[in-house]
């Protein structure tokens, strides 16, 4: 039986916005797909980019049942076991998949995130034999580069770790035709157009849920803050979602590039706006009362958020501008944040970011939380009670053990949330204060203390 226009007409539900039909269409074809490991893969592939990762994982499963030494079935179950927290078991699906298919550069990267290796205990040889071999595949060199980086960080060989991350770093900066300067223009165009006269014309936004913001640059520590949040019994997190990206292309589908849409957004209807992020976010919340939006770059949008839901708590986190230019710059993301590979790109994003922030601070005070990363390792409960106010939650003991959390993450600190707070990350940067010097003297000439910010 063929059930591909069925597949294709969810996809097209969850595309335009409703959700709730798309997730209840999605459900009865999975229950009608248990002898069909292709379809059961794809349908998997929707749950997880729906948050729903229990889903996902059983869909994983009955298909390597149906296909047990496909090394993609393998590594899909991998993924959902990630993000459910079942870090050792995702271990040994990598194993798996990289005896059955050597040259899966993704299969030797993820399998170096998910925990902290040890001298004793380590891939380093194999990587490195594997990084001596000729790569069948363009990212397979990119893959195994930043694997054999994380992995020589762990074990404090910091040198040989910084030359292999940028052999990886520099070698995917050359696969992508990326400019900073066009982002770093959108920046500036959103300041430029959500102004202080825009904020003093009459609007209403939508009511209803109150949805929670976590967002700033990658890497600054919005995973945990999200885990910190998700931990209390009134909070689900919808984790790195596109639904309110997703909201304002579907109201303003003319516009022909970003400029075009930034200036369109200024003129929507805001009430609708926000109504349309609430509907596609209530379908998958599982009738939590609140529900977490943990989108890193939805700071690009803070005005039309406060705009369109003005309910809505909004947690911008921080971190030492060095600190959280290396995090980025050691993590492979693969198809986002193209900015991260090259240190001059990396700076240069950093200080737009840091400009827009202001720029937000000033025309709208008071209306978001700042957290600093450093500040929450230091004092984990003094701010989390700030974070906790902020949102209008009461106190849970459950917050302050936030690694004992068993609801899904999938994002770069995946497996980093699901050990205790720790400050090991603070000040890391100054083990390669050589290697970054690019970096820190863009910073250092555009005014920005990278001693202190």
């Amino acid at each position: 039986m063929d059930r591909a226009p069925a597949l294709k007409e969810i996809e097209h539900a969850l595309r335009s916005g409703a959700a709730a039909s798309g997730v209840a269409r999605l459900r009865a074809l999975d229950a009608a797909a248990q002898d069909d490991a292709l379809l059961l893969q794809r349908i998997a592939q929707l749950y997880t980019h729906l948050n729903l990762h229990r889903e996902a994982e059983r869909c994983h499963r009955r298909a390597l049942t149906l296909e047990p030494e496909n090394p993609q079935f393998l590594y899909n179950l991998s993924t959902s076991a990630i993000a459910l927290g079942n870090l050792d078991e995702a271990e040994a699906l990598l194993d798996a998949v990289i005896t059955r298919a050597p040259d899966d550069g993704d299969a030797y990267y993820n399998r170096a995130t998910l925990r902290r290796q040890t001298r004793e205990r380590n891939h380093i040889a194999g990587i490195e034999a594997r990084v001596a071999l000729p790569q069948p595949r363009p990212m397979g060199q990119v893959q195994l580069s930043y694997a054999l980086a994380k992995e020589l960080e762990d074990i404090g060989e910091y040198r040989r770790s910084f030359a292999a991350l940028k052999r990886g770093a520099d070698a995917r900066r050359r696969m992508l035709s990326y400019s900073v300067e066009a982002d770093v223009r959108a920046m500036a165009e959103i300041a430029a157009t959500f102004d202080r006269e825009f904020f003093a014309r009459p609007a209403s936004g939508a009511s209803g849920p109150r949805p929670i913001f976590v967002l700033g640059l990658p890497r600054s520590g919005t995973t945990l803050v999200d885990r910190i949040l998700s931990s209390h019994s009134r909070v689900e997190s919808l984790g790195e979602i596109t639904d309110f990206a997703a909201a304002l292309m579907r109201a303003v589908p003319e516009a022909k590039d970003k400029f075009a849409l930034i200036r369109d957004t200024a003129s929507l209807d805001f009430r609708a706006l926000g109504q349309s992020y609430i509907d596609t976010t209530t379908a998958v919340a599982g009738g939590a009362a609140r529900a977490i939006d943990k989108t890193p770059v939805n700071f690009l949008y803070l005005g039309l958020i406060a705009r369109a839901l003005p309910d809505a708590a909004i947690i911008h986190v921080g971190r030492g501008a060095m600190d959280v230019c290396y995090a980025m710059y050691k993590t492979l993301f693969r198809m986002a944040y193209p900015f991260s590979y090259d240190q001059g790109d990396l700076a240069r994003y950093y200080l737009a970011h840091r400009a827009l922030m202001a720029h937000w601070r000033s025309v709208l005070p008071g209306r978001f939380l700042e957290v600093r990363y450093e500040d929450l390792v230091a004092g984990q409960e003094t701010v989390t009670r700030r974070i906790l106010d902020h949102c209008g939650l009461g106190w849970e003991d459950a917050c302050l053990a936030f690694e004992r959390n068993d609801k899904p993450s999938l994002t770069a600190s995946a497996a980093q949330v699901r050990e205790p707070i720790h400050a090991r990350s603070v000040g890391l940067w100054r083990r390669y204060e050589e290697e970054l010097a690019p970096l820190a003297r863009h910073l250092r000439e555009a005014g920005v203390d990278v001693e202190d910010e």
